[in-house]
């Protein structure tokens, strides 16, 4: 069970303006590009995450394509996720992997009321806020004061049951972590200056690590940064910023928000 009670809202979901299609990865012949079967043909589609993928080779594994209706675009379609399920089971649970959409999507919950939890129904929302030498990627005004928030969607691990079919990738250092590091450093700044100042309402500063799928307790990855990320993480939460995790479920037709809850233990 999660660390603490979740949420689970019952919202409208984001809807896409056409379904996804579905296909089956044949190869990643680098970070940026999928080449996938798709109606008869293989496709080269765009890959929205440049990093490793949990560490996995996902070549046969069925995923869910969107098309850009952009017509200057070299590659229209972009792989949004992949299934651990094989091609022809009749349950394919997605795994959500746009990363470049995830603000997107927490916007449409985030104006929806469905974060209750962290930001009051009726917040005037704001995208992409400065706030030191970063932009944080929303800040929700509500009669409570400002709620900094910035969204992080970790696929570098994918903390899921992963069946033996499909292969894993040669383990490689990872430490690609200063500008979370960053992030969590400016939030804690910004709360400390508040308490320190005349503002009567200091506000609150949240980090949404957003996993689309399911997963009861989310932890960071365990590589050459851990001890630093861990003690980063100790000193801020310790001046009030909040870690939260949101679910989210993936279909062809929409992204559900399924649950979120605060994480007690990283």
């Amino acid at each position: 069970m999660p660390p603490s009670e979740p949420f689970e809202p019952r919202r409208e979901p984001h809807r896409f303006s056409k379904p996804l299609r579905e296909g089956v990865i044949v190869a990643r012949p680098n970070r940026f590009i999928m080449d996938v079967a798709l109606d008869g043909q293989t496709v080269r589609c765009h890959c929205p995450v440049v990093s490793r993928i949990g560490g996995l080779d996902l070549a046969g594994r069925p995923c869910l394509v969107s098309r850009s209706a952009n017509p200057k675009r070299k590659m229209p379609f972009t792989v949004e996720a992949y299934s651990l399920a094989q091609p022809g089971d009749a349950q394919r649970p997605w795994i959500g992997i746009n990363q470049n959409a995830s603000n997107r999507y927490v916007e449409h919950f985030l104006r929806a009321g469905a974060f209750e939890g962290f930001a009051p129904p009726g917040a005037a929302v704001q995208r992409e806020v400065p706030l030191g030498a970063s932009r944080m990627d929303f800040l929700a005004e509500g009669p409570n004061g400002p709620l900094f928030l910035e969204v992080k969607t970790p696929l570098v691990q994918i903390q899921a049951d992963v069946p033996d079919y499909v292969p894993r990738l040669p383990e490689v250092p990872f430490s690609s972590t200063e500008r979370s590091l960053r992030h969590l450093r400016e939030l804690a700044q910004a709360l400390s200056a508040a308490r320190g100042s005349d503002v009567a309402v200091a506000g609150r500063a949240v980090v949404l690590y957003c996993l689309y799928y399911d997963n009861f307790g989310f932890r960071f990855y365990h590589g050459t940064t851990y001890d630093q990320v861990r003690a980063t993480v100790d000193e801020c939460r310790a001046a009030g910023v909040e870690l939260w995790q949101a679910d989210f479920e993936v279909t062809p037709e929409h992204v559900a928000l399924k649950r979120y809850w605060q994480l007690e233990e990283w």
